[in-house]
């Protein structure tokens, strides 16, 4: 009996090939449009801090991504979800303001995710298709329209198409990055650092790591999912994928911000910022060589796609979650309400064309952060069903910064820089 107990137990410490599968999704549901702006925030201070950026990165995500599936875990309902630990342990008060931090914190993505498509689609027209510029109102509002209908109408399709699509782009960005590395140079290197504010520039660059990173939509899935096959040992799998996927980000998503970083010089890091475009389309753009000029654009094209139907259907949900529970209106009238909103919303915001970066920075990153790093500590501290969930003081402490670090930045940002 002895022996047949240590054999079980070790299992879960052991990798198998269901936990990759898991891992491939947490890295997958990271691994969006946000890195395709990674590279401008995180190379703009330079090199070094660049490389700070990257070495923090993993034990950021790690400890934020664990603590939240260790919150998930904590329920004492066997088939619980992120929803129902929220609603046990804080009440319906605590619900409710939870669940409007929630759907803050995804439906800025949809609206970055709205300016995103349509800047990426009219700089492809102009530069790699040589078309006159469509009107900007025109060329949003077919866009959106599109993707919107998408999901509205092909809802399960479009859930196994984007789940399918990126696995091939991870494949295709790793290639790409290996593909730039001939166009390597040393000027970002040979930059002179100003050691003195690089404090600043790191703190100023958390919240951009906090969006591209993050993986927290699938997290209550993925630890009702190992709860049901371990039952209370799920923990010791959580940790241990989350740990994967974290490593696995770190490695292969500073990897492509390393090689894109170093084939570019501050100037044209800037120039593309100024532009409000991606990375790959900045790319395209300034590269003569045909692969990058066209398949850049189109994996611009694929991953805001693929984030855009994820983040619409949250945000849609959320939203009608929100007004159910202050309304007698009908579902089906509070649903058209809620999409009819989030559509409009998207498409003049795409109109006006507001910094991307600054939108991620300002409006994406602190929500997310709120709920992903100091909701779970918060939990730690407070909650007595969390007290065998505890990570350790170190880490607590750390997740705490992070979280911290992210919104005030944001606050910095904004009001002082």
């Amino acid at each position: 009996m002895q022996k047949t107990a240590v054999a079980v137990n070790s299992n879960k410490t052991k990798w198998a090939y269901q936990d990759f599968t898991w891992a491939l999704s947490l890295f997958g549901t990271a691994v969006g449009a946000g890195i395709l702006f990674l590279p401008i925030t995180a190379g703009a201070g330079g090199f070094w801090p660049l490389v700070i950026l990257a070495l923090i990165a993993f034990p950021m995500t790690w400890f934020a991504h664990k603590s939240l599936a260790r919150f998930v875990l904590s329920s004492s309902k066997k088939d619980a979800d992120i929803t129902d630990a929220v609603a046990e342990h804080f009440g319906k008060k605590g619900t409710n303001i939870i669940t409007v931090a929630y759907f803050f914190a995804i439906f800025p993505i949809v609206l970055i995710y709205g300016v995103g498509i349509t800047n990426t689609v009219d700089s492809f027209m102009i530069h790699q298709l040589g078309m006159a510029s469509i009107p900007r109102w025109l060329l949003s509002g077919v866009l959106i329209g599109l993707m919107t209908a998408s999901v509205v109408f092909g809802k399960e399709l479009m859930l196994k198409v984007t789940s399918v699509l990126v696995y091939p782009l991870v494949f295709i960005l790793l290639v790409l990055s290996i593909y730039l590395i001939p166009d390597w140079n040393m000027s970002m290197v040979h930059t002179q650092t100003d050691w003195s504010s690089m404090p600043l520039v790191i703190w100023l660059a958390i919240p951009i790591i906090v969006f591209s990173f993050n993986h927290s939509p699938i997290i209550s899935q993925f630890s009702k999912e190992q709860r049901r096959v371990y039952g209370d040992d799920a923990v010791k799998k959580t940790d241990m994928i989350t740990g994967g996927a974290a490593m696995m980000l770190m490695v292969f998503v500073m990897f492509f911000v390393f090689s894109v970083v170093l084939s570019m010089t501050p100037a044209q890091l800037s120039m593309a910022k100024s532009e409000n475009i991606s990375v790959l389309s900045y790319l395209a753009n300034i590269k003569s060589s045909p692969i990058i000029s066209y398949l850049g654009p189109i994996i611009a094209l694929a991953a805001i796609t693929s984030s855009y139907f994820g983040h619409f259907l949250g945000a849609h949900e959320g939203l009608t979650g929100l007004i159910k529970s202050r309304s007698t209106m009908p579902i089906k009238k509070i649903e058209k309400l809620s999409l009819a909103f989030i559509v409009i919303v998207t498409w003049i915001v795409a109109i006006i064309n507001p910094s991307i970066l600054d939108m991620i920075e300002s409006v994406g990153s602190p929500m997310i952060a709120a709920i992903l790093f100091l909701l779970p500590v918060f939990a730690m501290r407070c909650v007595p069903a969390m007290a065998k969930y505890k990570t350790s003081p170190i880490a607590q402490v750390f997740t705490a910064i992070c979280g911290i670090a992210a919104i005030t930045s944001v606050i910095y940002g904004t009001f002082f820089s």
